[in-house]
């Protein structure tokens, strides 16, 4: 089972994570809100443990908005925040449980045994999630973008190819991760076919006069996002 942990406190997370580690789960960490919320956008973990003061970003943001993008993995908040109004916030927010630092191993570990144990809420099917990177939103299931005022219609490669990028946002996608992503087996395009459809795609995500999203990445790929870099690279 993957579990993400977010927490600026490395003399804690390294700790933690071996622990967790240990217990048989496989741990990925993350030091600010800002990486902590790309990770958790790309979704396939099974908990989320997230501090609540982070930099760049709270663990309260990053909760709120997997919750608004319809992604129900069990979050538990790791804080030092104590008070009534903080945990009722928190759980307002969409977390599933809090544990206020300093902390039992025990307790923490039980906690997350409890989380794990819960039955998956259901989901709607993947078509009809939306998803949303900087100012762009996707609706999947009715093949359409909205950036802006503008309403962008799709057609389904489009819908596909988007919504790849909208799932990795700032990681650098090879062109053969897109084909196997994209396109079934078999329906391997050219990497001409490839750069066509790209160009057809930003016509409508990226017209002039915007922050460009779809960024290429010269004998590499491509890389979706609101800068051409990796978030925490400078």
């Amino acid at each position: 089972m993957r579990i993400l942990l977010v927490d600026d406190e490395v003399e804690l997370t390294d700790p933690l994570s071996l622990v967790l580690q240990r217990e048989g789960y496989q741990v990925d960490v993350a030091h600010t809100g800002q990486e902590g919320s790309t990770l958790a956008q790309q979704g396939g973990y099974e908990l989320l443990i997230l501090d609540w003061m982070l930099p760049y970003q709270s663990g309260l943001d990053i909760c709120r908005h997997i919750r608004q993008r319809g992604d129900r993995t069990p979050v538990l908040f790791l804080t030092a925040k104590d008070t009534v109004n903080d945990r009722v916030e928190g759980l307002d927010a969409g977390a599933d449980d809090y544990i206020v630092k300093p902390f039992e191993l025990r307790e923490l570990l039980a906690r997350v045994r409890a989380l794990l144990r819960r039955p998956p809420t259901l989901e709607p099917s993947s078509a009809s999630v939306r998803l949303s990177v900087a100012d762009l939103m996707l609706d999947i299931e009715n093949q359409l973008a909205f950036r802006g005022d503008r309403t962008l219609d799709l057609s389904e490669k489009e819908t596909q190819l988007l919504a790849y990028f909208m799932r990795h946002p700032n990681q650098l996608l090879s062109h053969d991760q897109i084909y196997q992503q994209v396109w079934c087996d078999g329906e391997k395009p050219s990497s001409n076919a490839l750069a066509a459809q790209i160009r057809l795609l930003r016509r409508k995500v990226d017209p002039p006069q915007t922050t460009a999203l779809i960024h290429t990445v010269y004998g590499k790929g491509y890389r979706f996002g609101p800068s051409s870099e990796p978030f925490g690279s400078s």
